[in-house]
């Protein structure tokens, strides 16, 4: 049995996809392209993790100013993911005859995408049991990001 399944109740789960800026001092004539919201200079570290905290890709090194959504689709994952947006093939849903696409959870910062999900906006969900079920799962399945880069 697949273990997203087993773990998070999420068939087809690639894993979970987040950035996490590292603070660092201002490299020589790099202007601001390290400088972001928070009012220092940072490097981004992207990372993919599965459900068993494995880290499967590691993006390190882009400008503090970038947003995660921003690196992934810059990133070699992003631009494979616009030719192949089923990584594997597409697998039917435990019991079911249903194809779906395998997806990758990211959180508001990420543009929806076949092969990445991200939650349901506030006012997208407000009063909609489906819609708040589904941004629970999702954000229950992209803890082990979260977990990983304190694990880290």
């Amino acid at each position: 049995m697949n273990i997203s399944w087993v773990l998070w109740n999420f068939p087809n789960y690639n894993g979970a996809i987040d950035g996490i800026h590292v603070n660092i001092q201002a490299p020589p004539n790099s202007g601001s392209k390290f400088f972001n919201y928070k009012h220092s200079f940072f490097v981004v570290q992207l990372v993919l993790v599965d459900a068993p905290y494995k880290f499967t890709l590691v993006d390190i090194g882009s400008y503090g100013r970038n947003s995660d959504g921003g690196i992934f689709a810059h990133s070699k994952l992003g631009k494979y993911s616009e030719t192949h947006p089923g990584i594997p093939e597409e697998k039917q849903f435990p019991g079911t005859l249903r194809l779906a696409p395998h997806v990758i959870m990211g959180d508001e910062a990420f543009l929806l995408k076949t092969c990445l999900l991200k939650p349901y906006s506030g006012s997208q969900s407000k009063g909609d049991n489906e819609k708040s079920v589904f941004n629970y799962m999702l954000f229950r399945s992209r803890r082990v990001v979260e977990n990983s880069f304190g694990i880290l």
